[in-house]
């Protein structure tokens, strides 16, 4: 289907179901090419629906083999049916059953969307409608039904069969080799939320008893011979449901709660009900096979998916536009125990990097939408950064504005209210207006509106009238489909810093709300504050309390006073990012003076030295943070038009080196205080030791090509750990020559028969900075390791690439062409995955003129190419709009 083609779906044409679907009992008779699905309905007539409404039900590539209407064969003459819908006309208005049978082939499922086989188990993904090409159905998130689920399969295929909910009958299946059972939801949930697995398994297990004292029995299943790599996984599980009841009250709510692995998945993982579905590389961890990063992101996704049961499951959204309901929140939550888990600091600056490098860039280009978006045409590619990371940033902004007391007391309320619901935005919101008395109208415009803000700030300081005046200024550049953008609400935590520290704040100022914080909800505003004894250095932003930029009129020397004196963890590490983003934005563009960065890489190389001298050791986790310059896609994105990604990959590459001269001489001091002795542990305070270990390893990389290679060296051969290991091969690919490639090729002989450490080193190359680049690519899509049919497989290497900023973006095109070819080959097998690497080109509008040329041309071949998927075809016509 060409998108021209597609619906374009509108969130004011919403209107509720016309039919509901109370049960669905479903039985599966599970078959590697022929498998049988059963589908009995009971449905009803919506009293809020239209009166006397035909029956249609939504379909993928279904091919139906009976239909029955109350238990009878249901005449040709009284339906129509495609591989796409089933209609009936004019069935009862009244409550009937309706008994679908479906044939589907779940090894021939390449698109890992329904029922699909991944090394030989069964499996499924239904969000956000996958259950159309399992049975014909109201496949809708409002729709809410009681599923029951009989699995049947060849014991010695399948002897693992799941499902959702409570497990109420097993038993072998007379006369045959095959074996069934049965698993009984009592939760309502919608279609997208169904899953099951079959197949041959290992798994490990664990009693947990909830705050209310119901036993819950904990399992998480993987490949056979890998259950001992599944330890972290588990116990991320039982870290995350005692949170969550200690911080929002919520207890868990079956009897079972079950994890799989499968090594092919569209997605990071899924909150089936009962029976999460995971990526394996969010599941399997040991330390010769994960990194910190690794442990740091199962813990993160087992815990996400475990707090959808709430945020998700037990209140779901209405429709697909309230899709930020349940992702936002609960991002926000998942980052909320990690930084309880972690350092609060250092998570907060990690998620900063990650929304700036993604959902900023977003914003900037052809592919900007609200958190809610208003329209769409493929629902799968508005799961966006967009609506991840700035729909938590959202709720955080709201937690700040209404403060922890109301905002703990809005989300019970939320919970009582709309529990067993599929809930809007406004239902949402008017939990917490409720709680606090504020009226939130205003707020709500941070669902509606695209774009990030820029907040413009300056200061003045009366020495006679000990007053100091802030003035701040708001606005919002264009997005597609929004010229004109309104003042939003903007949360601004602050402090004014002094010779000793932070000053007291007193003002009389309305916009003031007390506890540091101003509320910025005009185009500007003037706050003035009043017995200030010295001049004073604004703190802005704290903790980054608001998804915006900030502009202010600050010289580098102050930039450095705060970073030295200021008491937000948060602000001292952006003090020294936007001293760097200034000289590093200045020197990539054209003609530029060289001798500023010098200049600036000289300050900062002061400043870090002394830091690294006195604090590196006290918080190591932090220091890494610090240590690491602002990546060149954001300078690209601060630069924001005429890119040349060569010129700011230059400056990087020098500023970079010139930090690492000047901490030369303290390595080998700090690097050896810095390593750890025993057993690996994957806590925090380890991992961060690990992490400044291995940021120092890079700039000396950079520093001392020579010397730094002998580290690499030394480190891969000595490391006990995967973390080091993988460090040191990142390091290296920073020193062309025979070095480099003998080290490449160690490492791969190492992890020969380790297909999730070989994406690591299909990265790693990937991301290699050199025009060479590009066909060693292609010479690694030949390596046993690569198969086009695995999306972490073409996550890694191809994904990889197309976010190599200089050889994705090589001048001479070649880089566009490649990834475009790769785009049209995986749509006619997995849209999904060929949609998400499109997302690429989304900031080529920036580029030069000649890239941008040659980024368009690539975008338009694909966009011309017959038979386009929705997915590629939406995001073609959306990125060249």
């Amino acid at each position: 289907m060409r998108t021209e083609d597609a619906p374009l779906i509108r969130l004011e044409d919403y209107r509720p179901s016309d039919w509901l679907i109370d049960t669905v009992d479903l039985d599966f008779s599970l078959h590697p090419q022929k498998t049988r699905v059963r589908a009995l309905l009971t449905l009803r007539p919506n009293p809020a629906g239209r009166p006397g409404p035909p029956l249609v039900l939504d379909g993928d590539e279904l091919k139906l083999t009976s239909l029955s209407l109350d238990g009878k064969p249901l005449d040709a003459s009284a339906y129509t049916v495609t591989a796409q819908a089933l209609t009936i006309p004019a069935p009862p208005q009244h409550d009937f059953t309706l008994t679908i049978e479906t044939e589907i082939d779940p090894s021939a499922n390449t698109k890992l969307m329904g029922l699909y086989r991944s090394s030989r188990v069964y499996c499924t993904q239904c969000e956000a409608d996958g259950f159309r090409r399992i049975s014909y159905f109201l496949d809708r998130p409002d729709v809410m039904s009681v599923y029951t689920v009989r699995l049947e399969a060849e014991k010695a295929e399948a002897p693992v069969l799941l499902s959702n909910g409570n497990l109420v009958a097993t038993g072998e299946v007379p006369g045959s080799d095959r074996h069934f059972a049965v698993w009984h939801d009592p939760h309502p949930k919608p279609a997208y939320l169904f899953a099951l697995v079959g197949g041959a398994l290992d798994h490990v297990r664990q009693d947990y008893v909830t705050a209310e004292g119901n036993k819950v029995e904990l399992a998480v299943y993987v490949e056979p011979g890998k259950a001992e790599r599944a330890g972290w996984a588990l116990d991320s599980l039982v870290r995350c449901m005692r949170w969550d009841e200690q911080v929002f009250g919520r207890n868990y709510d079956l009897d079972v709660f079950n994890v799989v692995a499968v090594s092919d998945f569209n997605m990071g993982a899924m909150e089936n009900k009962g029976l999460n579905i995971f990526n394996d590389k969010y599941v399997l961890a040991d330390p010769q096979t994960a990194t910190d990063g690794d442990y740091a992101s199962i813990e993160a996704i087992i815990a996400h998916e475990y707090f959808h049961n709430w945020t998700g499951n037990r209140i779901t959204c209405r429709d697909w536009f309230q899709l930020c309901l349940k992702e936002g929140l609960t991002v926000f939550r998942d980052q909320e125990f990690s930084a309880d888990e972690r350092s609060r600091p250092v998570k907060r600056i990690a998620d900063v990097r990650t929304l700036r490098s993604t959902q900023f860039s977003e914003d900037a280009g052809p592919l900007a939408h609200p958190v809610r978006p208003r329209a769409y045409k493929e629902i799968n590619n508005f799961y966006t950064p967009t609506v991840y990371e700035k729909g938590a940033e959202v709720i955080r902004m709201l937690k700040v504005l209404i403060g922890d007391e109301a905002f703990r007391q809005g989300m019970d309320l939320y919970f009582e209210r709309c529990d067993g619901t599929a809930a809007t935005i406004e239902e949402f919101l008017a939990c917490f207006a409720e709680s606090s008395g504020r009226d939130l109208s205003h707020f709500a415009r941070w669902y509606e509106q695209a774009g990030t803000p820029t907040v413009v700030a300056s200061g003045r300081y009366d020495a006679a009238a000990r007053r100091y005046t802030l003035e701040l200024a708001q606005s919002t550049p264009p997005t597609p489909g929004q010229s004109e953008k309104r003042p939003v609400v903007l949360p601004i935590k602050l402090g004014l810093v002094g010779s000793h520290g932070d000053l007291s704040l007193k003002t009389s100022s309305n916009a003031y709300a007390g506890d540091g914080l101003i509320v910025l909800d005009t185009s500007s505003l003037s706050i003035s504050f009043e017995d200030v004894a010295e001049a004073p250095i604004p703190s802005l932003m704290r903790g980054f309390s608001a998804p915006a930029r900030l502009d202010l009129d600050l010289s580098d020397a102050e930039l450095l006073r705060l970073f030295s004196a200021d008491s937000d963890s948060f602000n001292r590490w952006q003090s020294l990012q936007t001293v760097a983003t200034r000289a590093l934005a200045a020197a990539g563009k054209p003609g530029a003076d060289r001798n500023a960065l010098t200049a600036t890489a000289a300050e900062l190389g002061r400043a870090l030295d002394g830091f690294v001298k006195a604090d590196a050791l006290t918080d190591p986790a932090f220091a890494a943070q610090v240590l690491r310059l602002p990546a060149p896609a954001d300078i690209a994105r601060e630069i924001g038009g005429d890119v040349d990604p060569d010129a700011i990959f230059a400056a990087h590459r020098s500023l970079s080196g010139a930090i690492g001269k000047t901490l030369l001489g303290n390595l080998p001091g700090l690097r050896a205080a810095l390593a750890t002795s025993g057993a690996y542990r994957p806590d925090a305070a380890s991992a961060g030791r690990r992490a400044l270990r291995n940021e120092l390893l890079g700039l000396a990389a950079l520093a001392a090509p020579a010397e730094g290679a002998g580290l690499c060296e030394e480190q891969f051969a000595t490391a006990d750990n995967l973390t080091d290991r993988l460090a040191a091969l990142a390091a290296m690919t920073l020193i062309p020559g025979e070095r480099r490639e003998a080290l490449i090729a160690r490492f791969a002989e190492a992890y020969a028969r380790e297909p999730l450490v070989l994406d690591k080193w299909l990265m790693a190359q990937a991301l290699i900075p050199e025009p060479e680049t590009l066909e060693r690519v292609k010479r690694l899509m030949q390596h046993p390791a690569f198969s086009l049919g695995n999306p972490n497989r073409v996550r890694a290497l191809i994904g990889g690439f197309a976010a190599n900023l200089t050889q994705f973006n090589r001048a001479d095109g070649e880089g566009y062409g490649f990834v475009s070819d790769i785009v049209i080959a995986l749509d006619k097998t997995n849209p999904q995955v060929a949609s998400r690497l499109l997302g690429s080109f989304k900031s080529w509008r920036m580029l030069e003129p000649g890239r941008k040329r040659l980024a368009r041309e690539a975008l338009s071949t694909v966009a011309r190419m017959p038979n386009l998927s929705r997915d590629v075809a939406d995001i073609a016509e959306r990125a060249l709009a």
